[in-house]
Protein backbone atom coordinates (compact mmCIF):
# COMPACT_ATOMS: atom_id res chain seq x y z
CA UNK A 1 0.00 0.00 0.00
CA UNK A 2 1.07 3.77 -0.83
CA UNK A 3 0.85 5.93 1.74
CA UNK A 4 0.75 9.76 2.00
CA UNK A 5 3.32 11.95 3.17
CA UNK A 6 3.55 14.47 6.08
CA UNK A 7 4.49 17.59 4.63
CA UNK A 8 4.51 20.98 6.01
CA UNK A 9 1.01 22.13 7.70
CA UNK A 10 -0.21 25.60 7.95
CA UNK A 11 0.42 27.25 11.19
CA UNK A 12 -2.99 28.13 12.30
CA UNK A 13 -4.04 24.71 11.38
CA UNK A 14 -0.98 23.16 13.19
CA UNK A 15 -2.42 25.77 16.12
CA UNK A 16 -5.76 24.32 16.15
CA UNK A 17 -4.76 20.44 15.38
CA UNK A 18 -1.78 19.87 17.41
CA UNK A 19 -2.26 22.11 20.73
CA UNK A 20 -4.86 21.49 23.65
CA UNK A 21 -6.24 25.09 23.35
CA UNK A 22 -6.33 24.41 19.95
CA UNK A 23 -8.52 21.34 19.74
CA UNK A 24 -10.70 23.52 22.20
CA UNK A 25 -11.09 26.27 19.75
CA UNK A 26 -11.65 23.98 16.99
CA UNK A 27 -15.03 22.18 18.72
CA UNK A 28 -16.08 25.76 19.39
CA UNK A 29 -15.75 26.41 15.76
CA UNK A 30 -16.80 23.22 14.37
CA UNK A 31 -20.14 23.31 16.94
CA UNK A 32 -20.68 27.48 16.21
CA UNK A 33 -22.08 29.16 13.19
CA UNK A 34 -18.43 30.55 12.87
CA UNK A 35 -18.76 29.00 8.86
CA UNK A 36 -21.67 31.47 8.02
CA UNK A 37 -19.63 34.56 9.19
CA UNK A 38 -16.52 33.32 7.56
CA UNK A 39 -18.57 33.03 4.24
CA UNK A 40 -19.76 36.32 4.56
CA UNK A 41 -16.84 38.08 4.69
CA UNK A 42 -14.90 36.24 2.17
CA UNK A 43 -18.76 37.13 -0.42
CA UNK A 44 -17.80 40.69 1.03
CA UNK A 45 -16.21 44.07 -0.44
CA UNK A 46 -14.32 43.94 3.35
CA UNK A 47 -12.29 40.79 1.99
CA UNK A 48 -10.48 42.33 -1.15
CA UNK A 49 -7.79 43.66 1.49
CA UNK A 50 -7.42 40.00 1.85
CA UNK A 51 -6.31 39.02 -1.64
CA UNK A 52 -3.26 40.16 -1.96
CA UNK A 53 -1.84 38.84 1.79
CA UNK A 54 -3.07 35.60 0.61
CA UNK A 55 -1.49 35.25 -2.80
CA UNK A 56 1.82 36.22 -1.25
CA UNK A 57 1.22 33.49 2.09
CA UNK A 58 0.90 31.18 -0.64
CA UNK A 59 2.82 32.06 -3.28
CA UNK A 60 0.70 32.85 -6.21
CA UNK A 61 1.77 35.63 -8.67
CA UNK A 62 -0.88 38.60 -9.59
CA UNK A 63 0.18 41.20 -10.95
CA UNK A 64 -1.66 44.58 -9.39
CA UNK A 65 -3.36 45.12 -12.19
CA UNK A 66 -5.18 42.20 -12.49
CA UNK A 67 -5.75 42.25 -8.85
CA UNK A 68 -8.52 44.88 -9.29
CA UNK A 69 -10.34 42.52 -11.51
CA UNK A 70 -11.52 41.43 -7.76
CA UNK A 71 -14.57 42.56 -6.30
CA UNK A 72 -13.90 39.93 -3.29
CA UNK A 73 -12.06 37.09 -1.91
CA UNK A 74 -14.85 34.89 -3.18
CA UNK A 75 -13.88 36.09 -6.75
CA UNK A 76 -10.20 35.68 -6.39
CA UNK A 77 -10.99 32.18 -5.25
CA UNK A 78 -13.04 31.05 -8.49
CA UNK A 79 -10.63 32.33 -10.94
CA UNK A 80 -10.27 30.74 -14.32
CA UNK A 81 -7.18 29.40 -16.09
CA UNK A 82 -6.56 28.13 -19.46
CA UNK A 83 -5.64 24.40 -19.51
CA UNK A 84 -4.94 21.29 -21.65
CA UNK A 85 -6.01 17.66 -21.07
CA UNK A 86 -4.66 14.74 -22.34
CA UNK A 87 -7.64 12.87 -25.26
CA UNK A 88 -6.06 9.73 -25.48
CA UNK A 89 -8.96 7.81 -24.36
CA UNK A 90 -6.80 4.78 -22.67
CA UNK A 91 -5.05 7.45 -20.76
CA UNK A 92 -6.25 8.59 -17.03
CA UNK A 93 -6.29 11.55 -16.62
CA UNK A 94 -5.73 14.02 -13.23
CA UNK A 95 -9.42 15.93 -12.46
CA UNK A 96 -7.61 18.63 -10.87
CA UNK A 97 -4.42 20.26 -9.38
CA UNK A 98 -3.04 18.62 -6.48
CA UNK A 99 -1.24 16.70 -4.49
CA UNK A 100 -2.06 13.24 -5.34
CA UNK A 101 -2.04 10.22 -3.29
CA UNK A 102 -2.71 6.12 -4.33
CA UNK A 103 -4.17 3.29 -1.79
CA UNK A 104 -5.51 -0.09 -2.18
CA UNK A 105 -9.58 -0.92 -1.67
CA UNK A 106 -9.23 -4.25 0.70
CA UNK A 107 -11.75 -7.18 0.55
CA UNK A 108 -14.00 -5.16 2.88
CA UNK A 109 -14.24 -2.55 0.61
CA UNK A 110 -11.88 -0.44 3.06
CA UNK A 111 -8.72 1.75 2.65
CA UNK A 112 -6.46 3.03 5.37
CA UNK A 113 -4.75 6.05 5.60
CA UNK A 114 -2.39 7.38 9.00
CA UNK A 115 -4.07 5.11 10.85
CA UNK A 116 -7.81 5.89 10.18
CA UNK A 117 -9.86 3.13 8.61
CA UNK A 118 -12.12 4.04 6.01
CA UNK A 119 -14.71 1.85 4.75
CA UNK A 120 -16.36 3.49 1.06
CA UNK A 121 -19.89 2.40 2.37
CA UNK A 122 -19.41 5.20 5.22
CA UNK A 123 -17.59 7.61 2.34
CA UNK A 124 -20.78 7.16 0.61
CA UNK A 125 -23.84 5.49 2.38
CA UNK A 126 -24.09 2.91 -0.14
CA UNK A 127 -23.07 -0.36 1.17
CA UNK A 128 -24.25 -1.97 -2.43
CA UNK A 129 -22.47 -0.22 -4.22
CA UNK A 130 -19.37 0.21 -2.06
CA UNK A 131 -19.07 -3.88 -2.60
CA UNK A 132 -18.30 -3.51 -6.02
CA UNK A 133 -14.83 -1.91 -5.29
CA UNK A 134 -13.35 -4.21 -3.36
CA UNK A 135 -9.91 -4.59 -4.89
CA UNK A 136 -10.01 -1.75 -6.57
CA UNK A 137 -8.31 1.89 -6.49
CA UNK A 138 -8.94 5.00 -4.46
CA UNK A 139 -6.65 7.85 -6.08
CA UNK A 140 -6.97 10.87 -3.62
CA UNK A 141 -6.21 14.59 -4.99
CA UNK A 142 -5.70 17.02 -2.25
CA UNK A 143 -5.74 20.57 -3.08
CA UNK A 144 -3.55 23.05 -1.72
CA UNK A 145 -4.76 26.92 -1.17
CA UNK A 146 -2.70 28.32 -4.21
CA UNK A 147 -4.13 25.95 -6.91
CA UNK A 148 -6.71 26.04 -9.03
CA UNK A 149 -10.19 24.83 -7.48
CA UNK A 150 -11.77 23.88 -10.27
CA UNK A 151 -12.35 20.30 -11.32
CA UNK A 152 -12.60 18.21 -14.65
CA UNK A 153 -14.37 14.80 -16.19
CA UNK A 154 -11.31 12.53 -16.32
CA UNK A 155 -13.03 10.47 -19.17
CA UNK A 156 -16.50 11.04 -21.62
CA UNK A 157 -19.00 9.59 -19.49
CA UNK A 158 -22.89 9.50 -18.00
CA UNK A 159 -23.01 11.05 -14.74
CA UNK A 160 -25.79 10.18 -12.71
CA UNK A 161 -27.27 12.08 -9.71
CA UNK A 162 -25.56 14.11 -7.17
CA UNK A 163 -25.64 12.96 -3.75
CA UNK A 164 -24.57 15.70 -0.90
CA UNK A 165 -23.86 14.10 2.43
CA UNK A 166 -23.66 17.02 5.44
CA UNK A 167 -21.03 16.72 7.75
CA UNK A 168 -18.46 18.28 9.46
CA UNK A 169 -15.84 20.81 8.00
CA UNK A 170 -12.13 19.55 9.43
CA UNK A 171 -8.82 20.57 7.55
CA UNK A 172 -7.28 18.34 5.23
CA UNK A 173 -4.05 19.03 6.15
CA UNK A 174 -2.37 15.99 6.98
CA UNK A 175 -1.88 16.93 10.91
CA UNK A 176 -5.53 16.84 10.84
CA UNK A 177 -5.86 13.34 8.99
CA UNK A 178 -3.32 12.02 11.48
CA UNK A 179 -5.93 13.29 14.51
CA UNK A 180 -9.40 12.49 12.66
CA UNK A 181 -10.87 10.29 10.06
CA UNK A 182 -11.67 13.50 7.99
CA UNK A 183 -13.30 11.74 4.96
CA UNK A 184 -15.84 9.83 6.68
CA UNK A 185 -16.66 13.32 8.83
CA UNK A 186 -16.69 16.22 6.52
CA UNK A 187 -19.40 17.58 4.06
CA UNK A 188 -18.93 15.45 0.65
CA UNK A 189 -20.57 15.08 -2.32
CA UNK A 190 -20.40 11.94 -4.80
CA UNK A 191 -22.12 10.73 -7.73
CA UNK A 192 -21.39 7.77 -9.65
CA UNK A 193 -19.65 8.07 -13.47
CA UNK A 194 -20.06 5.39 -16.03
CA UNK A 195 -17.12 5.87 -18.08
CA UNK A 196 -16.19 4.79 -21.59
CA UNK A 197 -12.96 3.05 -20.41
CA UNK A 198 -12.25 2.65 -16.84
CA UNK A 199 -15.58 1.58 -15.97
CA UNK A 200 -17.91 2.70 -13.10
CA UNK A 201 -16.26 5.47 -11.39
CA UNK A 202 -17.11 6.84 -7.71
CA UNK A 203 -16.10 10.75 -7.54
CA UNK A 204 -16.64 12.48 -4.41
CA UNK A 205 -15.18 15.84 -3.35
CA UNK A 206 -14.61 16.50 0.26
CA UNK A 207 -15.75 19.92 2.34
CA UNK A 208 -12.56 21.83 4.25
CA UNK A 209 -12.14 23.64 7.22
CA UNK A 210 -14.98 26.18 8.09
CA UNK A 211 -16.12 26.61 4.50
CA UNK A 212 -17.10 23.37 2.93
CA UNK A 213 -18.74 24.51 -0.74
CA UNK A 214 -18.54 22.04 -3.50
CA UNK A 215 -20.51 22.76 -6.10
CA UNK A 216 -21.13 20.29 -9.46
CA UNK A 217 -22.74 21.60 -12.26
CA UNK A 218 -24.11 18.36 -13.99
CA UNK A 219 -26.39 15.11 -13.04
CA UNK A 220 -28.27 12.69 -14.72
CA UNK A 221 -26.79 13.49 -18.72
CA UNK A 222 -23.47 12.60 -20.63
CA UNK A 223 -20.63 14.79 -20.31
CA UNK A 224 -16.59 15.03 -22.08
CA UNK A 225 -13.63 14.29 -21.18
CA UNK A 226 -11.97 17.51 -19.61
CA UNK A 227 -15.36 19.26 -19.36
CA UNK A 228 -15.42 21.07 -16.24
CA UNK A 229 -17.47 18.56 -13.25
CA UNK A 230 -17.63 21.88 -10.81
CA UNK A 231 -15.55 23.46 -8.31
CA UNK A 232 -14.98 24.35 -4.53
CA UNK A 233 -16.20 27.32 -3.31
CA UNK A 234 -14.29 29.36 -0.89
CA UNK A 235 -11.84 27.04 0.61
CA UNK A 236 -9.70 23.96 -1.09
CA UNK A 237 -10.40 20.38 -0.22
CA UNK A 238 -9.63 16.88 -1.87
CA UNK A 239 -11.18 14.71 -4.29
CA UNK A 240 -11.45 11.30 -4.22
CA UNK A 241 -11.91 8.65 -6.92
CA UNK A 242 -12.58 4.86 -7.13
CA UNK A 243 -11.86 2.74 -9.21
CA UNK A 244 -13.26 -1.00 -9.64
CA UNK A 245 -10.52 -3.85 -9.52
CA UNK A 246 -8.73 -4.01 -12.38
CA UNK A 247 -9.43 -1.07 -14.48
CA UNK A 248 -6.95 1.63 -14.09
CA UNK A 249 -3.00 1.88 -13.23
CA UNK A 250 -1.36 4.88 -12.53
CA UNK A 251 1.99 5.57 -15.03
CA UNK A 252 5.36 3.85 -13.88
CA UNK A 253 7.09 7.06 -13.11
CA UNK A 254 4.50 8.49 -10.64
CA UNK A 255 4.35 4.97 -9.10
CA UNK A 256 7.92 5.41 -8.32
CA UNK A 257 7.47 8.87 -6.91
CA UNK A 258 4.74 7.20 -4.83
CA UNK A 259 6.97 4.57 -3.47
CA UNK A 260 9.81 7.42 -2.53
CA UNK A 261 7.73 10.26 -1.13
CA UNK A 262 4.17 9.05 -0.70
CA UNK A 263 2.26 12.10 -2.60
CA UNK A 264 3.10 13.65 -5.86
CA UNK A 265 2.28 16.51 -7.75
CA UNK A 266 -0.14 16.37 -10.69
CA UNK A 267 -1.86 19.21 -12.79
CA UNK A 268 -5.65 19.35 -14.37
CA UNK A 269 -5.84 17.61 -17.69
CA UNK A 270 -2.68 15.81 -17.00
CA UNK A 271 -1.84 11.79 -17.78
CA UNK A 272 -1.33 10.22 -14.78
CA UNK A 273 -2.39 6.26 -15.75
CA UNK A 274 -3.90 3.95 -18.15
CA UNK A 275 -6.80 1.51 -18.59
CA UNK A 276 -6.11 -1.99 -17.73
CA UNK A 277 -6.62 -3.70 -20.87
Amino acid sequence: MIRRKTDNNDTSVSMLYGTIPGRILLKIILNTNMDKLAVFFLRSVLSRSYIKRFADKNGIEIKEDELKRFRTYRDFFLREKSYSVDMEPTHLISPCDSWLSAFRIDDDSAFSIKGSVYRLCDLIGDSELAKRYRGGDCLIFRLCASDYHHYCYIDDCFQKENHLIQGELHSVQPIAIEKYPVYNLNRRGWCLMETSNFGKVIQAEVGALIVGGIVNHHENTAVKRGTEKGHFDLCGSTVVLFFEKGKIRLRTELIRKLMETEETRVEIGEWIGNKIV
